[in-house]
């Protein structure tokens, strides 16, 4: 635990124990309970303010199912953003978000699209920001008057176009569909300013009306997609954002497609690392995460030469001496010691706002914390890496809230761990071995 208890508030506390009690990972609040990164946040931090500066970044997060590898790219997305960046978590599949097609990458990027103040998705917020930044400064620049609304139209439009330069020399349609949005607003045109909205969000079927409104055609293809990236960094950049964190999680989905796909979508990333490196996207950090064999197999980016020279990491040392300014960072995954600090760092951030702190004090001691946490192991055929998320629900729902709620309820003397079939994930279900009949544990 990075943070006393006591010291958070009350609607973030309630929002990572839902969480946890759903057996889901937290969508904010994760420092709370982040065991075992500590040794990432220099690092990290430099490459935030990296980033911060104009220059941009990329680290590929290595770990086996239930290292944690979602759980920190949500932690990283939590330090970028208190850093002023812009974040999107976008989960690369075999159908809906394909990597070789870098428009469905770009549409959910988007759709994900999240700032510390804006949910998801925060495009149009970021957007609607960016105009009033550009006329905030042709006024203080007195180019024109607030008063002359067709002035400081121009002004603005003029102003757009010199930050758009670059990107507009590649992809002009997108400085085009922006001239077309702040067009609408101006004139009230509510269905055409969330069309052309939805097009620079790289969304299909957008009405042609719309379209045909801001001189644009057709739909974002692979080839504009890294253009439309480009011009969103500008945009953020202008506004206050600095840079934006892009996570692609569960990128070794690529090794399940068909081969010549799998090809298109190692040589999609490669182009990515390549482009990054040439300075075209300053201001992103670009994150993936996979799992080992993704990196060091052949259906994996062994299979692009050129992609696994880039992505090539020295392991063949001890993990305490991974270095975390890598291009690879190996998540190491959990042990028992460290399962047993995750679940006393919740347990004391649930007791802050319980009913009977002292009761929880007194029969979810320290030791039945660990005694717990050896129990949902051994019904996880003895794999500590997978447990978490499992352990951390049981812990929250079957055990902290009936001691809360029952004055006679003790853990030791009421309770059996019992885990279903039903309630486990792939992962876990594969690592417990077992058939749908539950698994009855009784604790030490």
């Amino acid at each position: 635990m990075t943070a006393a208890p006591s010291l958070v508030s009350a609607a973030r506390r309630r929002e990572v124990v839902d969480a946890l009690r759903r057996g889901t990972v937290p969508q904010a609040g994760l420092d709370l309970f982040a065991v075992g990164l500590d040794r990432f946040q220099s690092s990290l931090d430099d490459d935030i303010s990296t980033v911060s500066r104009g220059g941009a970044a990329f680290h590929a997060i290595r770990g086996e199912y239930g290292s944690g590898k979602t759980f920190f790219a949500r932690w990283l997305a939590e330090r970028a953003k208190r850093a002023g960046l812009a974040t999107a978590e976008v989960q690369i599949t075999e159908t809906e978000t394909p990597l070789h097609k870098l428009e469905t990458v770009y549409r959910r990027l988007t759709e994900r699209l999240t700032t510390a103040t804006h949910q998801p998705s925060a495009l149009r917020a970021v957007i609607d920001s960016w105009f009033y930044t550009l006329e905030e400064e042709v006024l203080d620049t007195g180019e024109a008057d607030e008063d002359d609304g067709e002035a400081l139209t121009k002004a603005v439009d003029e102003l757009m176009e010199r930050r758009l330069a670059d990107v507009a020399r590649t992809t002009p349609a997108f400085a085009a569909a922006l001239r077309g949005y702040r067009q609408a607003v101006a004139t009230g045109d509510g269905a055409t300013a969330e069309a052309l909205i939805a097009w620079l969000g790289g969304q299909k079927s957008v009405a042609a009306s719309a379209r045909k409104a801001a001189g644009v055609r057709g739909e974002l293809d692979h080839f504009a997609a890294l253009g439309f990236l480009q011009g969103l960094l500008t945009v953020l950049r202008d506004c206050g954002y600095p840079g934006l964190l892009l996570v692609l999680d569960e990128i070794e989905t690529l090794q399940r497609v068909r081969g010549d796909v799998r090809e298109k979508g190692l040589n999609a990333l490669r182009q990515l690392l390549d482009e990054i490196d040439a300075g075209r996207f300053p201001g992103l950090f670009l994150v993936i995460t996979g799992t080992p064999a993704f990196y060091d197999g052949q259906q994996g980016a062994q299979r692009l030469p050129p992609l696994a020279q880039r992505l090539a990491t020295d392991f063949t040392t001890d993990p305490r001496f991974d270095s975390p300014r890598a291009v690879q960072l190996r998540l190491a995954g959990f042990d028992l010691a460290k399962l047993g600090e995750l679940g006393r760092g919740v347990r004391d951030l649930y007791a802050v706002a319980a009913r009977h702190p002292e009761r929880i004090a007194a029969r979810v001691d320290d030791a039945y914390i660990g005694e717990l946490a050896t129990a949902v192991t051994g019904g996880l055929g003895g794999k500590v890496g997978v447990a978490p998320r499992l352990y951390l629900r049981k812990l929250v729902a079957d055990v902290l809230d009936r001691v809360d709620e029952f004055e006679d309820f003790d853990p030791r003397q009421h309770y059996a761990l019992t885990v279903t079939s039903a309630e486990l994930n792939e992962v876990e279900r594969n690592a417990a071995a077992a058939d749908a009949d539950d698994i009855a544990l009784d604790l030490p």
